[in-house]
C-alpha cells in the first residue's frame, strides 16, 4: 500500500534508512561533517530580498554619492 522511500546522505549520497540513529545521515561521520561544515560558515542561510530592502539600499547609494 504505501511505497518504501529512499533517502539518500546529505553528505555522501549512500542510501541510509530512516530507522538508523543518525538519520538523515547515513553514519556519525557524515553527522559530525555536516555539523562542521555550520561550524566553519560553510553553509548560508539568506533570506529573500524584498522590494523594501531595494528600496533602502537604492536610497543609501544615493545618500553616498551625495
Amino acid at each position: 500500500m504505501f511505497e518504501e522511500q529512499e533517502y539518500k546522505c546529505p553528505i555522501c549520497g549512500k542510501l541510509t534508512d530512516k530507522q538508523v540513529s543518525h538519520f538523515p545521515f547515513c553514519s556519525a561521520r557524515c553527522r559530525t561533517i555536516d555539523l562542521g561544515n555550520w561550524a566553519s560558515e560553510a553553509y548560508v542561510a539568506h533570506s529573500p530580498i524584498t522590494e523594501a530592502d531595494e528600496l533602502l539600499d537604492a536610497l543609501r547609494k544615493q545618500s553616498r554619492d551625495e
